[in-house]
């Protein structure tokens, strides 16, 4: 079923026609007017609003739905006598119209019609996306449909974005889609990454030089922006930049405009910025280590990556995927996944996020002697990586000058994070085997009296 988002400024018709959705399995949404309805669209998968509203009106709604996502199907409700406006409503980009007072049978038919039609867009247009990038994108999690729906809608309009997220989560993935889904498609993708070069240098690779400017400038070298005229300049870990190239950069988006380290000349550049970092920036802009107006520059939208943890939905597909072209990387043929070795890695903790779950997969899949990846092959399991201890000044309070006590973890300890993961694994390698415990040892690499010991400490010894 689907997501339905209502609009009406009569009570009434919203009970009724919400009532009846519900019953007929839909989750609804309801909003009162026009301006609501646009807070409340980041799950909804049809739109049903009136005509005639307050504020808002039905057809300037469905021009505002449609400039964020012109896949998303919107059906209008309308007064009888109204129909030419409807039709009209239609060629603006509405999907269908019914006239009051409605059936509700009606109603259903067309907002299958309308989800099968919105299926087939988001499909084609991901479609033309994998092409373009060589590769599937996979995330039908929740939160990772908002994120491609989000990022598919920011694409099209050329602003600065800033794609935040914890390391190995897939934002350079974030920033080629935005790429690949813009005006600037078919120009360059350039990527920097501001961590990996010397702060005195920064600045000549990002803007260019001219010979001499400095020691070993034997050549004149156009920098990155140059690179990007016209396409898109993707500033990986962007926080890493100093401060003095960062008013430099600041200039670069504000006026489009470069000047290469030791030239007089000016040039004009036609760039958009994608950057990312797995810092707190905000917070960095108000502690001064960030330069704060370059903040708000580059964060003209902001798309967070959730973790892995947050999408254990997707690690299936998304190991499937990797195994798939993992094993045409090595020629091994198609690969597949034991079920044992799936439930594993959607156990799993995954500190190290999408990057680290590739790894393992590429590691069984360069391993591997058969066409299937297997549990017991996984010899390395992941597991939380430890914080690093804190400095002395830092213990009394947090590490942000929070009182003692206010970051405490709120849930289970790094110890019983771990130990219920093990604990999940060698119980589901014992029911695997039909309790034959020297079988579940040899399959999990260890020495019966290591598991034993492992039975006993969880308590998972049969009963006699």
């Amino acid at each position: 079923m689907s997501n339905v988002l209502l609009v009406d400024d009569e009570p009434g018709v919203l009970f009724t026609l919400r009532e009846v959705l519900v019953d007929r399995g839909h989750t609804v949404v309801t909003a009162s007017s026009g301006a609501e309805a646009l807070t409340r669209l980041d799950d909804a998968e049809v739109v049903i609003t009136d005509l005639q509203m307050p504020g808002m009106s039905g057809l300037e709604l469905i021009a505002a739905i449609a400039a964020r996502d012109a896949a998303l199907p919107i059906i209008l409700l309308t007064a009888h006598g109204s129909e030419r406006v409807a039709v009209a409503a239609v060629k603006a980009g509405a999907y269908d119209y019914l006239t009051k007072p409605f059936d509700i049978d009606e109603v259903a038919v067309v907002i299958e019609r309308a989800l099968e039609a919105r299926h087939l867009r988001v499909a084609n247009r991901r479609l033309a996306v994998e092409h373009a990038l060589g590769r599937r994108i996979v995330g039908d999690s929740p939160v990772m449909r908002r994120l491609l729906d989000a990022t598919a809608r920011v694409a099209t309009r050329d602003v600065t974005v800033l794609v935040r997220g914890e390391t190995g989560t897939g934002k350079e993935f974030i920033a080629q889609l935005l790429h690949a889904q813009s005006r600037r498609a078919s120009g360059p993708l350039v990527r920097f990454n501001c961590a990996a070069i010397p702060a005195d240098l920064a600045e000549a690779e990002l803007f260019g030089h001219t010979r001499g400017a400095f020691t070993g400038a034997t050549s004149a070298r156009a920098g990155f922006f140059a690179e990007a005229d016209g396409g898109t300049l993707v500033l990986d870990e962007v926080g890493e930049l100093p401060l003095a190239v960062q008013a430099k950069l600041l200039r670069a988006l504000q006026e489009g405009e470069i000047q290469p380290v030791g030239s007089g000349k000016i040039d004009k550049v036609d760039v958009r910025v994608v950057a990312s970092t797995n810092r707190d920036l905000a917070a960095e802009a108000r502690a001064g280590t960030f330069r704060e107006d370059l903040y708000y520059r580059l964060a003209v939208v902001e798309l967070v990556v959730p973790p892995l943890r947050d999408r254990r939905d997707d690690v299936p597909a998304l190991a499937a995927e990797m195994a798939r072209r993992y094993g045409d990387k090595f020629g091994t043929g198609p690969l597949t996944l034991e079920p044992a070795l799936v439930e594993a890695l959607v156990a799993a903790p995954w500190p190290g996020n999408v990057r680290q779950l590739e790894n393992v997969i590429a590691r069984l899949a360069a391993l591997s002697t058969g066409a299937t990846l297997r549990l017991v092959d996984w010899t390395e399991q992941p597991a939380p990586t430890p914080e690093p201890e804190p400095a002395p000044e830092d213990v009394e309070r947090g590490e942000r000058g929070e009182p003692a006590g206010a970051n405490e973890p709120l849930g289970p300890s790094l110890k019983e994070q771990v130990e219920a993961f093990e604990r999940g694994v060698v119980a589901r390698m014992l029911a695997a085997t039909g309790g034959n415990q020297s079988e579940a040892a040899r399959r999990l690499g260890t020495s019966r009296v290591t598991l034993v010991d492992k039975l006993k400490k969880y308590g998972l010894v049969p009963k006699r």
